[in-house]
């Protein structure tokens, strides 16, 4: 029997076994906007789910389509029931990114109806990757490499409250799914 764990809607939900009908919107809105980025080792609070939001607007400013730029939104709702690991560290745990890539792919074919193909997939990492080299400098101070990248939105950090971010996550979650399934 699957190890669950109770999530904000009262669901009982298997992270290791996912099933695409425990993957609840409204659970990965509000976990990811209480979830803060970089494992909490930040200068001010900045929750998953307000770094989501800019990944989305970024990939829709960029003109990549309403697909991808709901994939960018998801790209970390694992994270709503896997919780965060730094990337560096979790170049260490090829089972954690096992889980992760397989729970993953269920919320990507529940909400996209289908997988990423390699090109959505490389775009979602362009936008994440993008994203952290601001995401390094405002939050850590941090000297990333390279040049900065070409951002066509204009993002904040400021400290939003969560229910904000987790209404503005499912607003725009909605509005996406209505452009991507027509519905």
């Amino acid at each position: 029997m699957a190890l669950t764990i109770t999530t904000y809607t009262g669901a009982h939900f298997a992270p290791t076994e996912p099933a695409p009908e425990g993957v609840r919107i409204q659970d990965v809105a509000h976990a990811l906007s209480l979830l803060c980025r970089g494992n909490g080792h930040v200068k001010q609070f900045f929750s998953v789910g307000q770094h989501c939001l800019h990944c989305a607007r970024e990939a829709k400013a960029r003109g990549w389509g309403s697909r991808v730029a709901l994939a960018c939104l998801l790209h970390d709702a694992s994270e709503a029931y896997l919780s965060d690991v730094p990337r560096p560290f979790k170049a260490s745990l090829p089972e954690y990114r096992v889980l992760e890539n397989r729970l993953l792919a269920v919320i990507y074919q529940k909400f996209l109806g289908s997988p990423l193909t390699a090109r959505e997939a490389a775009l979602v990492k362009q936008v994440d990757d993008d994203m952290l080299y601001y995401d390094l400098k405002v939050l850590l101070n941090d000297a990333p490499q390279g040049p900065a990248p070409v951002m066509q939105t204009a993002f904040s950090y400021q400290v939003l409250p969560f229910a904000q971010v987790e209404r503005e996550y499912l607003e725009l979650f909605e509005a996406l799914m209505s452009e991507v399934h027509g519905a």
